[in-house]
C-alpha cells in the first residue's frame, strides 16, 4: 500500500523507481509515473538511488518530485545498477560475440554475492553446427549439475524455451543482463512483442531522452517486472578477498567440506577435494580454470588508496 501524507504543504508519497536516466528517476506510485530527482544530501551520504528501489518522495505545488529516502534493500547489483531483484536471466551468446565461460562465471559470481537467483539463457543457438550444439548441450548439463537453471533452445527462440521464460517471469522482478550483442532485447521482443524494443541498443519503451546507453528500465510483462539493461563487454573483478572467492562457486563450497585443511583455497593445498573432483570431472574444468584466473586477479590487484 502506498503511503501518502503532507509535510509543510507538500505531498509525500512512496513508490518504486522504474527508470533512471541522466540524474532523473521515474517513480511509479498508485499507478502514476512521477519524474523526480534526488536531494543533494544523497551525494554527501554516498547514497545513489537505483532502479528497483522503494523510495519516499515529495511533490511540490508544481508536481516537481524529490526523493527524500531510499528504503532498505533486500539486494543490489552494481552492474547493471539495480536493486530488490528476485532473479536474473543471464543472456549468453554462443557466437557473435564469441562465447566466454569466464564472462559467464563472473556474472554468476556477482549474482551469488548478491543472493540473486541466476537463470542462464543461451542465445543465437541457430548459428551452431550440430557438433557445436552438442558441446553446448554438455556445457549446459554441467551448469545444471551445479544447480543452475539453464535454457538452451535447440531452435532459437522456440516455443518451449519462451514458455519456460514466461513462467520464470510470472510474479517476479527480474533483471536480464549480459554482454553487448547477446540478444537481450531480441529475447524480450519474442516474449512480449508489444514492447517493440529496439535491438542493438537499450529499451525505448519508457524513453524520455536520447541517452539510452545509460538507462535502466523496469518493464511490465504479464504479472511480473523485468529490467532491460545496457550491455557490457567485460566484467571487472569483485570487491572481495581472494580467500572468499570459492564460497561463491556452489560446487566448490559443497566439496570443500571434505578438504583436508579448513580454509583451503583449492590452489596448492594437498588433499583438496575440489581439485580431486576436477580431475574426476565431477567439477567442470572450465569453472576451475576461471576460478584460478580470477583468484590470481584478485590476489595480485593493487590496493586503491583514497585521496583526501
Amino acid at each position: 500500500m502506498v503511503k501518502k501524507h503532507f509535510l509543510g504543504g507538500e505531498l509525500l508519497k512512496q513508490g518504486k523507481i522504474q527508470q533512471s536516466l541522466s540524474g532523473f528517476y521515474d517513480v511509479i506510485s498508485d499507478g502514476e509515473l512521477y519524474r523526480t530527482r534526488a536531494r543533494g544530501n544523497f551525494r554527501n551520504k554516498k547514497v545513489t538511488p537505483l532502479v528497483g528501489d522503494e523510495v519516499e518522495f515529495q511533490l511540490d505545488d508544481n508536481d516537481q518530485g524529490y526523493i527524500l529516502k531510499v528504503l532498505p534493500r533486500k539486494n543490489e547489483l552494481t552492474r547493471p545498477p539495480i536493486a530488490n531483484i528476485d532473479q536474473a536471466i543471464v543472456a549468453t551468446a554462443v557466437v557473435q560475440p564469441s562465447f566466454s565461460s569466464n564472462l559467464l562465471d563472473r556474472q554468476l559470481i556477482a549474482l551469488e554475492i548478491s543472493k540473486i537467483k541466476p537463470v542462464i539463457y543461451f542465445t543465437k543457438t541457430d548459428l551452431l553446427s550440430a557438433g557445436e550444439l552438442r558441446y553446448f548441450q554438455q556445457l549446459a548439463e554441467g551448469y545444471r549439475r551445479i544447480g543452475y537453471q539453464v535454457i538452451l533452445p535447440e531452435t532459437s527462440f522456440d516455443e518451449v524455451s519462451l514458455t519456460e521464460v514466461q513462467q520464470i517471469l510470472d510474479g517476479n522482478e527480474t533483471v536480464i543482463m549480459g554482454q553487448t550483442g547477446a540478444g537481450k532485447s531480441t529475447l524480450l521482443n519474442h516474449i512480449a512483442p508489444e514492447l517493440k524494443l529496439a535491438t542493438g541498443e537499450i529499451s525505448q519503451a519508457l524513453n524520455r531522452g536520447k541517452h539510452t546507453t545509460r538507462k535502466v528500465s523496469l518493464l511490465k510483462i504479464g504479472n511480473g517486472l523485468i529490467a532491460d539493461t545496457p550491455g557490457f563487454s567485460s566484467y571487472d573483478p569483485f570487491e572481495l578477498q581472494a580467500n572468499e572467492l570459492a564460497q561463491y562457486f556452489p560446487e566448490f563450497k559443497r566439496a570443500s567440506k571434505f578438504c583436508r585443511f579448513r580454509g583451503c583455497v583449492h590452489v596448492n593445498e594437498p588433499d583438496c577435494e575440489v581439485k580431486k573432483e576436477v580431475e574426476e570431472e565431477l567439477i567442470m574444468h572450465s569453472r576451475y580454470e576461471n576460478y584460478l584466473q580470477l583468484y590470481m586477479d584478485i590476489k595480485n590487484r593493487k590496493p586503491i588508496y583514497n585521496k583526501k
